[in-house]
Formats: structure tokens, sequence, C-alpha cells
């Protein structure tokens, strides 16, 4: 199956470390989040992907092979900042760009109208740029890395300023780019959104991609947490081992089982208190997992 591999990618700036062996992959029809604070190397990775910037070391591959200038072609970037040209008309800076990237002038005006209506544009076409709102100027943008019907997405926090209409409008266009077999990647700091949407997620700390997987994955760990909505009483986990207490709320209690088959131990103890309402393993939210992550500063971040 197709999929863009980023393969140990080294980026330096001076003597500061933008990206230190930086890997993951994009698999087609997937939605990769790739998440970290400010100046972890999210964008570094990306202007690598499209051939703006030379890693010091390592490899961006497509479908096996070192990305040439004819892959890159078949990219559809969206950035950060906005590349528009203000003054210019929607309709006329879309046709432009998509002949750019090598339709026919019939094949531009297809595609200028198909994205303007999908995108909710259809009556700003002949509107400049600079007159739209924020909002809509980020659905232009949209629409400009669509309009060659790319192979590969990339987009820059494209979320960014965007109304729930839009943010719900602009997520459905990405699972139908990734239903039509595009391997999606986005970078945002909407984590909630992120979590929502994304098949699989990457965090990036100071140029290092320090988790990435499946929720599901990055959820597991060596000591398993549950949660007990059960007994108020004091005291009720005196003599149960291997278990910790981390966090109380009234009758609900969360604790951490270090010891195998603990959690059965707890359960009996919960119920010998009292009534148990609940007793389920804890899932902790994207934002929990990244906030554990990145919690512990190990030195200073790269440039962005």
């Amino acid at each position: 199956m197709a999929r863009l591999e980023v393969d140990s990618l080294t980026k330096s700036y001076g003597g500061v470390r933008a990206l230190s062996e930086t890997s993951f992959e994009v698999h087609a029809g997937e939605v990769f989040g790739f998440v970290g604070s400010n100046g972890s190397g999210k964008t570094t990775t990306m202007r690598i992907l499209l051939g703006v910037l030379e890693p010091d070391s390592g490899e961006v591959r497509w479908e096996g092979s070192p990305l040439d200038r004819e892959v890159r072609r078949r990219i559809g970037y969206m950035p950060e900042e906005r590349g528009l040209y203000p003054r210019m008309k929607v309709g006329d800076q879309l046709a432009y760009l998509a002949r750019l990237y090598g339709l026919d002038t019939a094949a531009a005006r297809d595609a200028v109208e198909q994205w303007t209506a999908r995108l909710g544009l259809s009556e700003r076409v002949g509107d400049e740029v600079q007159k739209l709102s924020l909002g809509n100027q980020q659905r232009v943008q949209l629409a400009a890395a669509l309009m060659h019907a790319p192979d590969i997405l990339v987009l820059d926090e494209p979320f960014s300023g965007l109304d729930p209409v839009a943010v719900e409008l602009m997520s459905q266009v990405l699972r139908e780019e990734a239903a039509r077999g595009v391997p999606v990647l986005f970078s945002s700091h909407q984590l909630d959104l992120v979590e929502r949407l994304c098949d699989r997620v990457g965090i990036i700390k100071n140029g290092r991609m320090v988790a990435s997987g499946t929720l599901d994955q990055l959820r597991r760990t060596e000591h398993p947490q549950w949660i007990i909505d059960g007994p108020s009483s004091a005291g009720w986990l005196n003599g149960v081992d291997g278990v910790q207490v981390l966090e109380t709320d009234g009758a609900r209690t969360t604790v951490e089982v270090r010891r195998a088959g603990a959690e059965q131990q707890v359960l009996q103890a919960a119920m010998a208190a009292g009534p148990v309402r609940e007793f389920a393993p804890a899932r902790p939210s994207l934002t929990d997992l990244y906030r554990d992550v990145v919690s512990t500063d190990d030195g200073q971040e790269g440039e962005q």
C-alpha cells in the first residue's frame, strides 16, 4: 500500500537542532495528526517534505522511492501563513494556481467551480481575497491545495481561525480525501479536533518524535488506571497493595494499578465499602496524553 515515509530527518539552523532523527509514516487513506508546541519542528518537517528545505540527513519517500520534483507536484499544501494574492479575485487566483499545477484552462475552470461550491465560496468567486473574512480566506487556501486532485495532502494548522461550521466542513473534506486514498498529514494545536478526526497521531517535542500511533496505542501504559464511582468513606483502599490513588473527587476515585490483578482487589474493596456505580478503565484524552509526554523540560526547543 502506498505510504508517505519520513525517515530519520535531521536538520539544524546554525547551532540549533530543529529536527533530530524524526521518523513516522502516513498511510494511504489515513488522516495523521502532527502535534507539538510552537518550535517543536512541525513546520520544518513539512518544508522538507515540500522540498523547500533540505535535511542535513534522512530521507522522505513516497511508495518506497525518494520524493522528487514530479512527486512534489502532486502534493497539496496548505501553509499556516496564507500564501494568497490579496488583491486577486478568488476565482482568478484559484484558476491561476490550478494552471501552475498543470491543468488546462477548461480543467482549471471545472476545479474552481467544484471546490468553491464544496467549500461554500460560490458567491465569493468574484471577490478580492483581502475582502474576505479570515475564515473564508482559509477556505480559499484549502481550495488552492485541492485544485489538482493531489495524491498527498500536507496542511499546516488548517483549522486556525475557523468557526465551528467551517471546522466541520473542513473535517468532512479531509475525511473525503482520505477515503479517496490520499494520505492526509496536518498539524494543529486543537487537540480535541485531532482526537476526533485522526486515525493516528504523532507527538513531536524538541525535534524528536516522542510518541506515535493510534489513540488506543498511545493510551497503553505499564500501569493502567481505573475509575471507581462508589464509596465516599475514606480509607476503603487501605490494605490493597500495588495501588496508588491519583485523584479523589467526592465518591469518584481514580487509581493507578501497579501490580497485575490488583484491580480486582480494588473492586472487591469498593463493593465491601458500599455500592459501586461505576468501575471502568480510565481513558485519557489526547490533551492528557500530550501533557504527560511534553511535561518534562529536557532542553531548549529547536526552531520551527
